[in-house]
């Protein structure tokens, strides 16, 4: 990820850093009476996909990408594996992940073990900006919340066109901006605005099409995370779940989700789906 300052990536690595993550989210596992030896996607989806809906959003990506079983997808800014995991048994495909922070490519490996994909899926800190495969290595690519703090735009799917074979598609998902009214901070991706490079719908076409990518699709998914964000608030209860984002985000968690919904709710921001392919030699 790249930066506002030289030392905006550091701000940001430490923004998703968390001590002890792999330890916390099988301590959770073991008080929800979780087999250890038998751990499932589904066991983990509430925690290791904390991307606006979950798993239902990487889902209904997965339905729009066409994936084939024979495909090598890239994800990029792969957190701790959930998207890549759910790729892997949804679709049968090999993922290879990338991400800017040590902490979730540590646990990320590490739950693909417990789930017995680490055959399957692969992850090593890298930088999206430099990403470290060669040229027209991927057959697809995703990317679900992560531009967010990216500022150079440009540079970015430059690199990700580089490495996609022609034809390849792109999934992104991703928050975008709605209005130029200040948002409510902290949110999941940043704690102000120094970290957070928002762009608009209109922006990310421009950005998709000057990097060479064309037949661009672009879904607003604002009324769809409205519902969710519903959904969970009605079926929250008083006990806080063994398992869930704030092993993550800590406990700033529901202040960054409430910030997040209220930005939403003001329509300073939506959650945005496009998908964009690269040229055909």
């Amino acid at each position: 990820m790249t930066v506002k300052k030289e030392n905006t990536e550091e701000t940001v690595r430490s923004h998703y850093s968390v001590s002890g993550l792999t330890e916390n989210i099988l301590s959770g596992l073991r008080k929800e009476g979780k087999d250890l030896d038998s751990i499932t996607t589904a066991d983990l989806s509430v925690v290791d996909e904390f991307h606006i809906a979950g798993h239902e959003a990487t889902q209904f990506l997965i339905s729009r990408m066409r994936f084939k079983h024979t495909d090598h997808v890239l994800d990029i800014g792969s957190g701790i594996g959930g998207t890549a995991r759910t790729i892997a048994v949804s679709a049968g495909c090999r993922v290879s992940g990338i991400d800017l922070t040590p902490d979730y490519v540590e646990t990320a490996k590490a739950l693909s073990q417990l789930t017995r994909l680490d055959q399957q899926v692969s992850f090593k800190v890298a930088n999206a900006l430099q990403l470290p495969f060669e040229d027209e290595m991927f057959d697809a690519a995703v990317t679900l919340h992560v531009a967010m703090n990216i500022k150079d735009r440009d540079s970015l799917y430059r690199e990700i066109y580089r490495v996609l074979k022609p034809g390849a598609r792109l999934g992104i998902y991703d928050v975008m901006k709605k209005s130029d009214d200040p948002l409510d901070f902290p949110v999941p991706w940043a704690e102000n605005d120094q970290s957070s490079f928002l762009a608009t719908p209109e922006q990310m076409h421009n950005y998709l099409q000057n990097a060479g990518f064309d037949n661009i699709e672009t879904e607003d998914r604002s009324e769809f995370a409205r519902d969710y964000f519903n959904r969970r608030i009605a079926a929250a209860s008083g006990n806080r779940s063994a398992l869930g984002p704030h092993l993550i985000m800590g406990d700033s968690a529901r202040l960054k989700f409430k910030n997040m919904q209220s930005n939403l709710n003001a329509g300073r921001i939506s959650p945005v789906l496009m998908i964009a392919e690269r040229k055909a030699d």
